[in-house]
């Protein structure tokens, strides 16, 4: 493999390369579609470009296009409407490759382009791409990166472990709409010559399938995920072939790394950075991190990180929101400075209390955040893992809540002990592993479930068959019966109601039940099937409840059409 710069990949290549596999497409056909491209974005006379791809390769056909032509680039971090709001008055032009307004796409202007531009080397201070990051408020914020910072980061990413990654094939589940992304699953492979899949794949068995195709492979992936690796995969099958795996988005548990060592015989090297600094510092297992090369670290009177380095404008310093402290052996980060709230003139600080939780037994990741609705107290967003699970089952939610309070004596204040509890299946965090204090806060304020979540849906000759999971926190629990939650007969009955009106677009009333049978009992974290067939002759909905192939509930529900 021969090292190319960034800002020279558009010049005709010495020697030829592969970027992809599968499809089959080499650096000089990529050279091709991208000055075609760039000279279809010459004619448009577009300088601010919004870019949205789902494939990394025509990301980067989109991306370089753009910078021949002298634009500006926005990285659209997804493409809902307020996404797009937030770039009103900036873009002129929304490029992408799946068919979505307002999107233009790549394929047609690269297909009605008349003679591609001539390659050239790009100015490398001046072209540049805007990313975008939820920031700590929550509210959006774009971020200007010029390609000079993008490539002094790779070449370190290069200097740190290109012998050991040496010719494998870059995979990757995370997104190249986000830095993290775009420089580990894209630019790094350009420009050091390594294959790379195109597309995002979002589950392990995707990654697993793709890592037995070829002999080495390294994997770029997120803690969320690698947090939740299903365990009847055959990870160890994998250690000679799977080289490398990297996270970053966030700090990953101990007991996650320890995990995928074991399974690999490598603990996944961790990325610490974010939009604005780029990567700053890296880890292999322990708690310790080390500063990337060319980074300059130190801390301020408050004890939060100080960043300089090549991938900041000159000069710059960049404060982070991490507390840290520094050692021999390392950085460590303690706590983030924008996660303290105060309560009653008492500093709490959220993540201190986190951590404790997280102690529990019972506990598989927690967040807290401050309710100020009424006399102001703090909420805990608590994902249980299994023993936690079987816990809630047979002890009821109020002796669970009850053991993480006590759980936290004497590591906090009587006042900060959490007053409002939500149980979750899992952190909703977005793309970019992440989830905002503001969003924390809108979940502890939500009212708790009443009605059984839909995972899939499908039809039969036998009627329609939904594929629901009990909520943990669902609200019926606390009446139905606090020490041994139970979802109510009655509220199956009304669940098929609801169901039949939302999937059989079943118009009219309910008018009385027949046959009803309550044969087993459904308890938190069940996935049961619920079939519902109407009998339109005779005006009655059937409904069948089975849960692990045994019998729940079934009955029919006479229905009175309301039509005069």
């Amino acid at each position: 493999m021969s090292w190319i710069n960034l800002h020279e990949l558009l010049l005709a290549p010495t020697h030829d390369r592969l970027l992809c596999q599968q499809p089959e497409l080499s650096l000089s056909q990529w050279q091709a579609r991208t000055l075609r491209l760039a000279a279809s974005l010459a004619e448009c006379n577009s300088q601010r470009i919004a870019l949205h791809c789902l494939d990394a390769l025509n990301l980067a056909s989109g991306l370089f296009a753009a910078w021949r032509v002298g634009a500006e680039v926005y990285l659209l971090s997804d493409v809902q409407p307020a996404s797009l709001a937030n770039l009103e008055g900036r873009a002129d032009l929304c490029l992408g490759d799946h068919q979505q307004a307002p999107l233009t796409d790549i394929e047609q202007l690269i297909a009605n382009a008349h003679e591609p531009l001539a390659g050239q080397a790009l100015a490398a201070e001046q072209a540049c791409l805007w990313v975008c990051t939820s920031g700590s408020s929550g509210q959006p914020k774009q971020i200007r990166k010029t390609l000079a910072q993008l490539a002094a980061e790779v070449q370190v990413l290069e200097q740190l472990w290109g012998a050991q990654l040496g010719s494998a094939q870059i995979l990757g589940s995370v997104a190249t709409q986000h830095l993290y992304g775009l420089l580990f699953r894209l630019l790094w492979p350009m420009a050091a010559g390594r294959c790379l899949h195109p597309l995002q794949l979002g589950y392990p068995e995707d990654v697993l399938a793709q890592v037995q195709r070829q002999p080495r492979s390294a994997w770029v992936a997120s803690p969320a995920l690698l947090k939740r690796l299903p365990e009847h995969l055959p990870w160890s099958a994998q250690r000679e072939r799977l080289c490398s795996v990297f996270s970053s988005g966030g700090p990953l548990p101990a007991s996650a790394s320890a995990q995928v060592a074991d399974w690999l015989g490598h603990a996944p090297l961790e990325i610490y950075g974010s939009s604005e600094t780029g990567g700053i510092a890296w880890r292999q297992g322990g708690e310790y991190w080390q500063a990337l090369p060319g980074v300059a670290l130190s801390a301020d009177e408050s004890g939060a990180l100080q960043v300089r380095s090549a991938f900041l404008p000159a000069g710059h310093c960049e404060v982070m929101a991490d507390q840290v402290a520094f050692a021999p052996q390392g950085m460590r980060l303690l706590q983030r400075l924008d996660r303290i709230v105060k309560l009653e003139e008492k500093r709490i600080a959220l993540p201190a209390l986190e951590q404790r939780l997280e102690q529990h037994p019972w506990v598989a990741e927690c967040r807290l955040g401050l309710i100020e609705a009424g006399r102001a107290h703090l909420g805990a967003l608590v994902v249980l893992n299994t023993a936690g699970r079987h816990a809630l089952r047979n002890g009821g939610r109020r002796a669970l809540t009850d053991a993480l309070r006590k759980h936290l004596h004497g590591h906090c204040e009587n006042l900060a002990l959490p007053r409002r509890w939500r149980l979750l299946e899992q952190l909703p965090v977005n793309a970019q592993g992440k989830l905002g204090q503001a969003q924390i806060n809108a979940l502890l304020l939500a009212e708790r479930p009443r009605h059984a979540e839909v995972l899939n849906q499908h039809s039969s000759a036998d009627g329609l068959h939904l594929q629901l999971r009990i909520p943990l926190d669902l609200a019926h629990f606390s009446g139905h019966f606090p020490a041994t939650p139970v979802v109510p007969g009655v509220l199956l009955i009304d669940w098929a109601i609801d169901f039949g009106r939302q999937y059989l677009q079943l118009a009219g009333r309910f008018s009385g039940m027949e046959v009803i049978k309550f044969q087993r009992l459904l308890r938190p974290g069940d996935e049961p099937v619920m079939t519902l067939r109407f009998d339109a002759a005779k005006g009655k909905l059937h409904f069948a409840v089975r849960c692990a192939d045994e019998p729940c509930a079934s009955g029919r529900i006479r229905w009175e059409s309301t039509d005069v």
